[in-house]
C-alpha cells in the first residue's frame, strides 16, 4: 500500500471517531492510526510517547483525588485504568475498532478487534494530542475520557488482591500468617485445575478453592478466608 493511500484510508476510517479533539494536522492522526502491517510510517513512536503522557495524565489525576493514598495503592489504581484490556475497551467506546489502519493480512485474522492495537492506537492518539495541542490540551481530552473510569474507581485499597489483604488483615491483629497447601493438580497440561487449601491458625479446616494455576486458587481461597475473618469479626 502506497504511502498516499494509506493516508487517504486512515483519514477515512478516522471519521468516525468521537474524541473531543479536532487534528489541525490530519497526517498526525494518520500515523496515530496506522499499524506497523500497513505502512512503515506507523503508530509505534507516537504510542511510545502517548504511553508516557497518559501514565502521567493518571498519575497526576489519582495523586490528586486520593490524597491519603500510598504509593503501593496509587500504582495499583494507576495500572488498573492503563492496563490494555480498560485501553481497548475505550478504544472501541471511542470508536476505534474501524478506525484502526491494518495491513491486509493482519485485517483478515481480524486484527481491528484486537485488545493489543486497539490499546496502542488509543496511546498513539494520545501522543499525536500531545505534539500537536501541548500536556495541558492533552490531559483535558484524556480526562475526559476517562471520567466515568475515574469516578468509579473503587478506594485504591481496594484494588489489592486477596492474599496481599488478607496478609494485612492478619499483620494489624498480630496472628501468624496464612500457609497455602497444594492440595491437586489434575488434567492435561493445557487444562489444568489446581486445588490449594489456605490455612490460618487457630482454623483446623482451612479454606480450599480451585483455579486455573496455582496462584488464582491461591487467591480465591485467601478472598474466602478473608470473608470468613471479616464475617466473625462482625458478629
Amino acid at each position: 500500500m502506497t504511502s498516499k493511500a494509506s493516508e487517504h484510508g486512515a483519514a477515512a476510517a478516522g471519521g468516525g471517531l468521537q474524541l473531543g479533539f479536532t487534528f489541525s494536522d490530519p497526517a498526525l492522526l494518520t500515523q496515530a492510526l496506522t499499524h506497523r502491517s500497513a505502512s512503515r510510517t506507523n503508530n509505534e513512536r507516537l504510542e511510545f510517547l502517548g504511553d508516557s503522557v497518559l501514565s502521567t495524565i493518571i498519575s497526576e489525576a489519582l495523586f490528586a483525588r486520593f490524597p491519603k493514598a500510598s504509593e503501593g495503592d496509587l500504582s495499583r489504581a494507576r495500572a488498573r485504568l492503563v492496563r490494555g484490556v480498560t485501553l481497548a475497551r475505550l478504544a472501541g467506546e471511542l470508536g476505534f475498532m474501524g478506525a484502526v489502519l491494518l495491513g491486509p493480512g493482519e485485517r483478515k485474522s481480524g486484527g481491528q478487534r484486537r485488545q493489543s492495537i486497539l490499546a496502542d492506537a488509543l496511546e498513539a492518539v494520545i501522543g499525536a494530542i500531545y505534539l500537536e495541542a501541548g500536556y495541558v490540551s492533552c490531559r483535558q481530552v484524556v480526562l475526559s475520557w476517562f471520567e466515568t473510569r475515574l469516578d468509579t474507581l473503587p478506594a485504591p485499597e481496594a484494588l489489592k488482591d486477596a492474599k496481599t489483604r488478607l496478609q494485612e488483615y492478619l499483620q494489624q491483629r498480630g496472628r501468624p500468617l496464612p500457609e497455602y497447601q497444594l492440595l491437586s493438580a489434575e488434567g492435561a497440561d493445557h487444562a489444568k485445575v489446581f486445588r490449594v487449601r489456605c490455612m490460618l491458625d487457630g482454623d483446623p479446616n482451612g479454606h480450599e478453592a480451585s483455579g486455573s494455576s496455582r496462584r488464582k486458587a491461591e487467591q480465591t481461597a485467601a478472598g474466602l478466608a478473608l470473608n470468613h475473618l471479616e464475617e466473625g469479626a462482625g458478629d
